[in-house]
């Protein structure tokens, strides 16, 4: 219990400290640049200590439940010599984190939005709700893809160079032909997939894999997961946004 106690103390220390340059920014500029007195002082304290106490209990919780879990998973998947099973899992870790995912929820819902007033799809609740969900579908499922890409690099050893190499031109030449509308949805998914949900599980794979694996090392091999999962997007969601222009 102590030992939980002096580690969630450090992380709350470690919240203050990633913190305080952003409300150093805020305070220059409001009190220097713009020489102005901040309005609802109470409110904004308040949700400053929201802010802390959030973000620790966050990393707080990451540290002693998703990485053990992602790690202990993969290790004990490579132990296992399966690799259906060990695809299986990554392309299911994959899926379930980034549909989830409430960064590509709030993005995918504005995208909607905007599909609508650009009399792309229909202006209906169902139909942005539809058109919104096949967006978040298809990143997740991209991102499955993804990590199988990125379990198999590991285990037979691929260059991780020539594969984002090779992801960029791909990314580039469906940029010529795709919809000009879903370009910027579609490089904007590649970052909202890599966020608070999907990033602490998959670098946990990478590594818990590298790990059980003799001839791996955690430290070049364990890590290029989220690279991956970064760009596979751009490229499904340009896929996507060909076959809704086409039907």
């Amino acid at each position: 219990m102590r030992k939980a106690l002096r580690a969630l103390g450090t992380d709350v220390a470690g919240s203050l400290r990633d913190l305080a340059p952003i409300l150093l920014v805020i305070a220059f500029f409001q009190f220097v640049v713009l020489r102005q007195p901040l309005d609802g002082l109470l409110p904004l304290a308040g949700g400053g200590v929201l802010v802390v106490i959030g973000l620790t209990l966050f990393v707080f919780g990451l540290k002693l439940a998703l990485f053990p879990i992602g790690e202990t998973l993969a290790f004990e998947l490579a132990a296992k010599g399966s690799i259906f099973w060990l695809l299986s899992f990554a392309f299911a870790l994959g899926l379930g984190t980034t549909i989830a995912e409430p960064a590509l929820i709030a993005v995918t819902e504005e995208a909607a939005e905007m599909a609508a007033e650009a009399n792309m799809i229909g202006t209906s609740a169902e139909e942005q709700e539809r058109y919104a969900f096949g967006l978040r579908l298809a990143v997740a499922v991209s991102v499955g893809v993804a990590l199988v890409l990125g379990v198999l690099r590991i285990v037979i050893g691929w260059s991780l160079v020539k594969m984002i190499l090779g992801g960029y031109l791909l990314v580039v030449s469906l940029t010529a032909v795709a919809p000009r509308e879903i370009i910027a949805i579609a490089y904007d998914s590649g970052g909202v997939t890599t966020s608070t949900v999907t990033v602490p599980l998959v670098a946990a794979l990478g590594v818990g894999l590298a790990s059980a694996l003799s001839n791996r090392n955690p430290m070049t091999d364990g890590f290029g997961l989220i690279a991956l999962a970064s760009l596979t997007p751009m490229m499904f969601v340009m896929c996507y946004g060909m076959v809704i222009a086409w039907t």
